[in-house]
């Protein structure tokens, strides 16, 4: 039986071999709950919903379920128009944590959409180190400058690569721990 996170990497490279991914609102909070439901419509209930109640992971808590509403109107009126404006803003959704499970996945999507149409490019997500990234994210709230000096060599102008995009999304699940099991 396969895990959730093996579904969902296949709706998640469906989500763009289908070409619904370019149906899909740009730095939007509708954008992002719909590429959350994309990944994880049929495994989780709560599949592009924002979450009613509150959640912590290592010690961090995310935004106030109470406030959370009003917290990502604020976010999708942040500007987009330059590199680090839109690192601002993908931290604050980080911050923000909008879906009970599934967030760091959908982010980077939805990060990856912002850039392309933007600034036509996206991440390579296979050159950025897993650790260093993690890292950086956990610092981000207070400072993004880690995060932006991090990802700026990852970013490209192959927005069309398939291949490109598909290892990007495998390492995004890899951050997450899902390591890709082999058929024996």
């Amino acid at each position: 039986m396969k895990s959730v996170d093996a579904i969902s990497l296949e709706n998640a490279k469906r989500l763009f071999d289908s070409g619904a991914i370019d149906a899909m609102e740009v730095g939007t909070v509708k954008g992002l709950q719909a590429i959350h439901r994309y990944l994880f419509d049929t495994l989780y209930p709560f599949a592009g919903e924002i979450r009613q109640k509150n959640i912590s992971k290592g010690g961090f808590r995310f935004a106030n379920s109470l406030y959370l509403k009003e917290a990502l109107a604020a976010i999708e009126r942040m500007p987009e128009n330059t590199y680090e404006e839109i690192i601002a803003k993908y931290v604050e959704m980080n911050v923000a944590h909008p879906f009970m499970e599934g967030n760091g996945r959908a982010t980077r999507i939805w990060l990856d959409m912002i850039l392309k149409k933007r600034l036509g490019r996206v991440i390579d997500w296979q050159i950025v180190d897993k650790e260093q990234y993690l890292q950086a994210m956990e610092r981000s709230p207070i400072n993004d400058l880690e995060l932006r000096f991090l990802l700026q060599p990852a970013l490209t102008d192959r927005t069309q690569d398939r291949e490109l995009i598909f290892k990007g999304i495998e390492q995004s699940y890899y951050y997450e721990g899902y390591e890709k099991q082999t058929e024996v």
